[in-house]
């Protein structure tokens, strides 16, 4: 099913992470694969992050679903795709189509999408297809198709590099989006005129190129913003001839706006911030014509999600800033094909091509050109609710395809109970143990980056070719070809006869284009005759693409002419609420999920590596000093973080980035890697009215300290084995060994006992103990080399790992090594401490020392010392964060 295995020379295709959509080039090496940024590529230019850079290292047959599974019995292709068609079919025939569902991700390829979506609506007959999408992009969705007329993401990446004014909104983008970070980084050296405005109530690496960080109160951005409208057009800074010309609804907005928040003390006062800077924000904006406003899931995931968004469109509608060069809002998506899931009707509320529900024309257009027999003619259930109806014995048949959502949703622990009721659960994936396989019935092997051929669409409408470079491992196959193959049996088979992904996109080009004549913006029909060997060249291209426009098209709404009837965009009235739930004297503090740098979703990918495991390898709670104080917290402690609905055990990280009265919890932790980490868990299945995305903000919590009775670490050359019974356990890859962090409240195992029998007892033990005082420190050495380390103690504050995990590197234990080994120190004392440099492996202690003794200045000189911050780049704002203190508030 895969393309050549040995390529003579490098495949260029497309990153499988964020919505950046960075191009590779991929060429075979000795034992394996080497990945590096494509210099052609308009997305990335040749860089790629700490993710990205490691993408070689995560291939390999390693943790792979091989076959298909029934029951837990490995079986053919055939009797699977007979199993998954049959119970589906029977499911319908007893309780009609709304009885079934598909829940799919945005890391599948537009090409999947297509034919699921067209499977579900227009040949099972129900609209229940929803997306992971509808957690993280579906509000901008939302909030687009009301204001322009249709869900349409105005400019492209070149715009905040011209921008004179970028103000990042809810987005982490150093750790997010962090080629695009750079690029933004590239353009602000280039041009030190640029202001650069980041509101979050998180101090994140992303602030470090402000020169304001607005930390505003959890769940006000849409006070900001109105209050920013208010200001606007008190100081004649609003451009009437575009708002006369090219707009409607300006006087019931603004109505709305001075209601809200009047002045700016009012708006201040609401959003928590100073009135000084509330006032410089004000006044940049009004200042600078080119302004880019780029806004993520730290507005998204709300359950207000929607107001927000619309208050962000609504100045630059009111401004005229939209569509030119240097000047728009700009939703930055999520996952890599977020973007070519909404232009097939991914999600449950959209019609494939941008069409939709609302339009009885668009319905029976797309039936039409389907020959679908039982066209849906109505909206399907949202994730959150979808969900509801698997518990709710409603869904009694679920697929789930390419995504994890025991880990990803909200009330988590809820849905494990759905899915055990649910009669028929199918899971696509390529990996062979998730939380959410654990729960499948059928489980079907899926090919993954770099075994399969299709296309996806990036943040900026930029469609790229992923393309194949190697064979899918054991019986993986393409998701397109799943699909098909259950469709043909399902009785569909003259819709659904596709042999390569060039004929289902050919299919989702020209239907883009039917009786479209410019009233839809998405329009790829120029690339519908592209024949076999067209659809393999294909160079990325923003849409639309058109007969007028072959080349692509960079902006959207430059002209002023928008796709609702009568070309204008719309200002909506918005009228800011407070956060659905509000904290108390028993969950005093908010809760705020997010990515970290080097990881991605629920690691199934990026833990496959010891190169993204390093950098935080343990999941965590950030926490603002004086909230750890009250709570009796300190540093490195294991915290319980509890809410109405769940709790997670996490380690504890006091940091003056987080804002008082927060908690940040990483949102990738799972069963397969952590023993209770689930944040989803605790948070609240509360959704936007409009967008139906969850709230993964605000959620009130509880946290304190959890006095485990023993703490333990083990290192080891050889896979972690199973952990003794234990209330906290992480495990991850480190360099040249693996890492297995325990703590538990019961009675300690005998680990004299347990390590020798989990360990092995060939070689040499150095052990120490003293059961007293609860301590225990063993290490294994094997014809002179460290294979295996475990030190136990009464409390957290255990030896460092990083010097240990250091030995397991190289031929044999150098002396002083092997007489300090039992410390868990280096004899003088000298630590790298914990990574911040992922490529070149270079430690925290290491970075801060050389600063110092050599008086560094700058990232470049620094790279120059250690060659920190010279691979990828993801570094460089923590590395930055180290040199000497520079003001970022220059308004």
């Amino acid at each position: 099913m895969g393309r050549d295995v040995a390529p003579r020379t490098p495949v260029r295709t497309t990153c499988p992470y964020c919505g950046v959509g960075c191009g590779v080039l991929v060429e075979r090496t000795v034992g394996g694969f080497r990945v590096r940024g494509d210099p052609e590529h308009p997305a990335n230019r040749g860089r790629l992050c700490s993710k990205g850079a490691a993408l070689g290292e995560t291939l390999g047959e390693e943790g792979r679903l091989l076959r298909p599974v029934i029951g837990g019995r490995a079986v053919g292709w055939d009797e699977a795709l007979d199993a998954v068609a049959a119970g589906f079919r029977r499911v319908i025939d007893a309780h009609g189509p709304d009885a079934v569902a598909f829940y799919v991700s945005g890391q599948l390829l537009t090409e999947d999408y297509y034919v699921a979506n067209k499977l579900m609506k227009g040949f099972i007959g129900s609209a229940n297809i929803d997306t992971n999408s509808r957690l993280c992009m579906s509000t901008p969705v939302a909030a687009q198709t009301q204001a322009f007329g249709e869900d349409a993401v105005p400019g492209c990446y070149e715009d905040p590099e011209l921008a004179d004014l970028v103000v990042l909104v809810g987005s982490n983008a150093a750790w997010t989006h962090p080629v695009l970070f750079q690029r933004l980084a590239a353009a602000r050296e280039a041009r030190p005129e640029m202001r650069v405005v980041v509101v979050d109530p998180r101090r994140t690496a992303t602030c470090e190129l402000a020169d304001l960080h607005l930390p505003l109160r959890p769940g006000t951005d849409a006070f900001l913003f109105t209050g920013l409208f208010n200001h606007l057009r008190r100081h004649d800074a609003l451009d009437w001839a575009y708002i006369e010309a090219h707009t409607e609804g300006f006087a019931a907005t603004l109505e709305a706006a001075r209601e809200s928040c009047g002045s700016i003390p009012e708006t201040a006062l609401r959003c928590g911030l100073p009135e000084q800077d509330v006032a410089g924000f004000f006044r940049l904006f009004a200042a600078q014509e080119r302004t880019v406003t780029l806004f993520s899931q730290g507005v998204n995931q709300s359950a207000s999600g929607v107001d927000k968004v619309l208050a962000i469109l609504n100045v630059h509608l009111a401004t005229g800033r939209i569509g030119r060069p240097g000047m728009g809002p700009f939703s930055l998506t999520g996952q890599p094909n977020a973007m070519g899931g909404r232009e097939v009707g991914g999600l449950a509320t959209q019609l494939a091509a941008h069409m939709g529900f609302d339009d009885p024309e668009h319905v029976m257009r797309v039936g039409r050109f389907w020959n679908a027999p039982n066209m849906a003619s109505r909206p399907g259930l949202k994730a959150v609710d979808l969900f509801r109806a698997v518990g709710g014995g409603r869904i009694k048949a679920l697929w789930i395809m390419g995504t994890n959502p025991m880990v990803s949703m909200p009330d988590a622990d809820t849905l494990r109970t759905a899915l055990g009721r649910c009669e028929l659960v199918v899971v696509s994936d390529c990996m062979a143990d998730t939380d959410t396989l654990r729960q499948a019935h059928v489980r079907l092997p899926a090919a993954t980056w770099g075994e399969r051929e299709g296309t996806v669409t990036n943040s900026e409408r930029c469609i790229s070719r992923q393309r194949a470079f190697t064979e899918p491992p054991g019986d993986a196959r393409p998701d397109w070809w799943i699909i098909c193959q259950v469709a043909r049996r399902m009785g569909f088979g003259g819709a659904f006869a596709y042999e390569s992904p060039a004929e289902i996109f050919r299919e989702h080009a020209r239907l883009s284009g039917l009786d479209n004549g410019g009233n839809r913006a998405f329009d790829i029909s120029a690339l519908a005759p592209l024949d076999a060997e067209g659809y393999a060249a294909l160079a990325p291209v923003q849409w639309p693409v058109t007969q007028e426009r072959p080349e692509g098209t960079a902006r959207l709404f430059g002209d002023g002419r928008f796709r609702h009837p009568g070309a204008r965009g719309r200002l909506l009235p918005v009228v800011p609420g407070l956060p659905a739930t509000a904290t108390d004297g028993q969950w005093p503090l908010v809760l705020n999920t997010g990515r970290t740098r080097d990881q991605w979703h629920t690691m199934t990918r990026t833990a496959r590596t010891a190169r993204l495991t390093t950098h935080l390898p343990e999941p965590v709670a950030e926490i603002h000093p004086d909230d750890a104080r009250a709570a009796g917290l300190a540093d490195g402690m294991l915290v319980r973080v509890e809410s109405p609905r769940g709790h997670v055990l996490v380690r504890a990280r006091v940091s003056r980035a987080q804002r008082p009265g927060s908690v940040f919890v990483p949102i990738h932790w799972n069963d397969c890697h952590a023993g209770s980490a689930r944040v989803g868990a605790l948070v609240a299945p509360i959704t936007d009215p409009v967008s139906g995305q969850p709230e993964f903000k605000h959620t009130p919590v509880a946290i304190r300290p959890w006095p485990g009775r023993w703490h333990a670490f083990l290192l080891t050359g050889e896979p972690v084995p199973a952990p003794p019974e234990a209330d906290y356990w992480v495990r991850t890859r480190a360099a040249g060994h693996w890492r297995l962090e325990l703590a538990g409240r019961s009675e300690a195992p005998d680990w004299h006992d347990w390590g020798r029998r989990q360990l092995g007892r060939v070689g040499e033990w150095l052990e120490f103990d003293d059961p007293g005082g609860g301590t225990y420190r063993a290490a294994r050495v094997v014809a002179g080399r460290l294979r295996a380390a475990l030190f136990v103690g009464p409390d957290h504050t255990l030896p460092p790992r990083d010097w240990l995990g250091g030995l397991f590197v190289g031929a044999a234990l150098p002396e002083a090594a092997r007489a300090a080994l039992l410390a868990g120190r280096p004899a003088g004392g000298a630590e790298s401490g914990p990574t911040v440099c992922a490529c070149f492996g270079v430690g925290l202690n290491t970075l801060k020392e050389t600063i110092r003794l050599r008086q560094l200045g700058s990232v470049e000189a620094v790279g120059a010392a250690l060659q920190a911050g010279t691979g990828c780049g993801s570094c460089l704002p923590e590395i930055r964060a180290l040199l000497p203190a520079q003001s970022t508030q220059n308004v």
